[in-house]
């Protein structure tokens, strides 16, 4: 077999098994640490033994076998230097209870969850956590989605994992008295993966965006009562129900005004919309009942030409008096410029001016730029579409902020009002943070 195979089958099981079966490494130890350097070093024995031997059969229970070894001896030389003959005993039975059937790897991954929320971790690193230990985001991906500076979060990271090693956090999912305040950052980590999960290629399969969804669905059966489940499963599948209609069939990006409704998937659709009504039933509205009540809206608007901006800036307005995201901010001044004019629209984003975080968020550059292009101030358009277009990873995308820039006048005219709404020259897409830049 090829080297380049093997890397590809190995690339394929870590975007595919890598929470699972760090979840199940780390379900006695505790140490999330010590499950995944056991995990990498699996994946670097594969690297060099398929190429050779071919890929197993069931190359994840090969790379279980191969970390359990691994975080054993480990844990061997530890209980050596430590005298911690506590944690070799818990490593002990987990290989004795696997052996067995080592083709059984049991889902462990929600109450990995959990206990990655648990209230002894600090509020703001528990949906990160999360988000490493079941899905495999890197230090370096969650920094982006969490607007922190790399560094910052890898230190973050290693200090959560040492606290839950230390201190013992059980691994389960907590009784219901408990769920309360942990449900927020299980909601935040899922809606942050299928986040990232939106920006996938339209031409592979999304098995991000697939997985959370899938937890969503999890969460929404273990817990049919609470509504901000429902509320994001709900935004979740209005986004999803979108995806065959973001790209044209030569691959172009298509923004949600001009989306060819036909291509949306109505199944996805009307679920997202029971969803709602059974949220909204259930208890007061929450951030992600919100947000799927504006995608319902902007779901209103294109398919029955309902009047719905002023709906969409109140719920805006309610959403970023309950977050106080500059996201959501970014979001309620695009959608202002629909009912008040693109003035009214920059003038709400100003503020924002001064937030480092935005510095290098692509949106913000993009709405900013749109904005001003509408405006008729045309040379700081050009200079704020640009820094979108050098921000913009994917290349769909950047031809279509390309386009828009070539479409701007050479010359500065302030008295132009160029027609049409800013919706159409932004795209529709999930962002940081698990907030929605559909306006």
């Amino acid at each position: 077999m090829e080297t380049g195979e093997a890397r590809r089958a190995a690339e394929r099981i870590a975007r595919e098994s890598f929470g699972r079966l760090v979840a199940f490494l780390a379900a006695r130890t505790r140490d999330l640490a010590a499950a995944e350097d056991a995990l990498s070093e699996a994946f670097a024995a594969a690297l060099r033994q398929w190429p050779e031997s071919g890929v197993p059969e069931s190359p994840a229970a090969w790379l279980l076998t191969v970390a359990r070894r691994r975080g054993a001896d480990a844990a061997r030389r530890r209980a050596v230097e430590t005298c911690g003959a506590g944690r070799v005993a818990l490593m002990a039975e987990e290989l004795e209870a696997a052996a067995s059937s080592p083709e059984a790897i049991p889902d462990r991954r929600l109450a990995l969850m959990f206990a990655g929320a648990h209230p002894a971790i600090d509020r703001g690193m528990r949906a990160p956590l999360i988000l490493q230990a079941v899905l495999g985001l890197t230090a370096m991906e969650l920094a982006a989605a969490f607007l922190v500076p790399p560094k910052a979060m890898g230190q973050r990271l290693v200090r959560v994992k040492n606290r839950i090693r230390d201190t013992g956090i059980p691994f389960r999912v907590p009784d219901r008295e408990e769920l309360p305040e942990r449900l927020d950052a299980v909601l935040e980590a899922i809606y942050a993966a299928y986040a990232r999960g939106w920006h996938e290629l339209d031409g592979g399969a999304p098995r991000l965006a697939e997985e959370a969804i899938w937890l969503g669905q999890v969460v929404v059966g273990l817990l049919p009562d609470a509504p901000e489940a429902k509320g994001m499963l709900a935004l979740m599948l209005y986004a999803e129900a979108r995806r065959p209609a973001r790209r044209s069939d030569d691959g172009a990006f298509v923004p949600l005004e001009e989306q060819d409704v036909a291509r949306w998937d109505r199944d996805a659709l009307a679920a997202a919309e029971r969803l709602l009504r059974e949220a909204s039933a259930a208890g007061p509205s929450g951030r992600y009942q919100i947000e799927a009540a504006i995608q319902s809206a902007h779901v209103a608007r294109r398919l029955g030409g309902a009047a719905t901006w002023p709906a969409i800036v109140a719920l805006y307005d309610h959403l970023l008096a309950l977050t106080g995201s500059p996201v959501v901010a970014l979001n309620r001044a695009v959608a202002l410029a629909e009912t008040d004019g693109p003035g009214a629209a920059l003038a709400a984003l100003d503020p924002l001016a001064a937030d480092e975080r935005l510095a290098g968020y692509q949106p913000y550059w993009a709405a900013r730029g749109a904005l001003l292009a509408r405006a008729g101030r045309t040379t700081e358009a050009r200079e704020a579409l640009t820094l979108a277009l050098g921000l913009a990873d994917d290349p769909a995308v950047r031809a279509h902020l390309r386009a828009r820039l070539e479409m701007l006048p050479e010359a500065v005219d302030e008295s132009r009002s160029p027609e049409g709404g800013i919706a159409r020259r932004l795209g529709s897409a999930p962002q940081n943070n698990g907030l929605e830049h559909d306006a």
